[in-house]
């Protein structure tokens, strides 16, 4: 039996003692996340509806239209997707997670929906499917008010889901039917932003230049993102060169790279 040191002993206890103390400190900006998420997922919970209704009216260009402005509250959400799994993979799984791909009948949510609008250019056979879309949506409304956000999955899951932007969602992989990504992107960083909006106060007197170089990564994509503007949204995915999209990577990785270190700041390692 291997027995501890008494400074080995202190230490763990100190080490505890601070994760503590972080996590004291995180009770205010958590509160706040947990309002926001609420809010994003309200307005999904009413445009969700708003879209579900025009596939169940069989109108493919509203549904069309819908498609990307209700999905961006999803993806500013994502960041604790982690926290509720399992309707995760029902609203937004990808048609690589089926074994059939698109023809597997298992295969549900957003982008199933998405496959037949683009791909087949109807809403025939997708009543069901949004039906049960609006019902996910509905379900992750009535559990948030329960749900326990851990800091550490907060903070971190800013930078994991930028790490994902970068690693595969930047292919263009996720809307490739429709080419909206450019939509998700917006959501995406914009949840994160907020996550480093409400903890900015407990690192920025211990790290200002820290937060300078988030914020400056930030403005770097928001800029890239204007270019692609178009109405009240964007551009199809499409429409970029591989350069583009290369910039646009390395942008994000710069940013990934960073918030892979804010855990630590706070004390959540």
């Amino acid at each position: 039996m291997r027995f501890l040191t008494l400074a080995a002993v202190g230490a763990l206890f100190a080490g505890h003692a601070a994760h503590a103390e972080a996590t004291l400190d995180l009770v205010t900006p958590i509160s706040e996340y947990k309002i926001y998420v609420s809010e994003q997922v309200d307005t999904l919970v009413k445009n969700t509806t708003a879209f579900v209704a025009a596939v169940n009216a069989g109108d493919v260009e509203k549904a069309k239209s819908l498609f990307a402005p209700t999905r961006i509250n999803y993806e500013a959400v994502e960041p604790i997707a982690e926290l509720f799994s399992d309707l995760d993979v029902s609203i937004d799984s990808r048609a690589d997670d089926y074994e059939k791909a698109e023809a597997d009948p298992a295969f549900p949510g957003f982008h199933r929906i998405e496959y037949g609008l683009w791909e087949k250019n109807s809403t025939e056979g997708l009543g069901p499917i949004a039906d049960k879309l609006l019902a996910d949506v509905k379900d992750l409304q009535g559990r948030i008010e329960s749900l326990t956000f851990p800091p550490e999955v907060v903070v971190g899951g800013a930078a994991a889901l930028m790490e994902e932007v970068a690693a595969t969602k930047i292919s263009g992989e996720e809307d490739r039917y429709s080419h909206t990504d450019l939509w998700d992107f917006r959501g995406n960083f914009d949840g994160s932003q907020k996550i480093v909006e409400l903890v900015r106060p407990l690192v920025i007197e211990q790290d200002p230049a820290f937060i300078k170089t988030v914020d400056e990564n930030f403005a770097t994509i928001d800029t890239i993102l204007s270019k692609y503007q178009a109405g009240d949204g964007y551009v199809t995915y499409d429409k970029l060169t591989e350069a583009d999209r290369v910039t646009l990577a390395s942008a994000v990785n710069t940013l990934a790279e960073d918030l892979s270190t804010l855990r630590g700041k706070l004390g959540l390692d």
